[in-house]
């Protein structure tokens, strides 16, 4: 990899070309220009320690991810990377936020619902691609 542009292997195996220095933003530019209306980077002095992606439809808003190193777990980097997505959302027209967090994780839970979130009662589906792609 040259020293002024960054790799970014996508899961379809396409890679990105980026300037050195790009942003988290930037990143997500590249990939769809919806995604850069979502996708926020936390740092501290200097060093991404948080990143958060949300997303809007026009009917409901989802939070992907939300991500924060552990050394900086519990110093407020989640909370004001959340309260920055439910801002940029609202702004959008999201009137109702959804995210999932796996049963187990309870860390996350009891995060979530310190931010107002509630339990739903919804089933949550999936299934994987790869198997009808064979």
């Amino acid at each position: 990899m040259s020293q002024d542009k960054i790799n970014v292997t996508l899961p379809d195996g396409t890679v990105l070309d980026l300037p050195s220095g790009s942003t988290a933003g930037d990143v997500a530019a590249a990939i769809g220009p919806g995604l850069a209306k979502a996708a926020l980077g936390a740092e501290i002095d200097g060093e991404l320690v948080g990143t958060a992606m949300g997303g809007w439809d026009g009917h409901r808003g989802w939070v992907y991810s939300v991500v924060v190193s552990p050394e900086h777990r519990r110093e407020g980097v989640g909370t004001a990377l959340m309260k920055r997505v439910e801002r940029d959302l609202a702004f959008m027209g999201c009137h109702k936020l959804n995210l999932q967090v796996r049963g187990s994780n309870r860390e996350a839970v009891e995060f979530y619902k310190s931010l107002g979130y509630s339990t739903e009662d919804r089933v949550s589906m999936g299934k994987r691609l790869e198997e009808d792609l064979g």
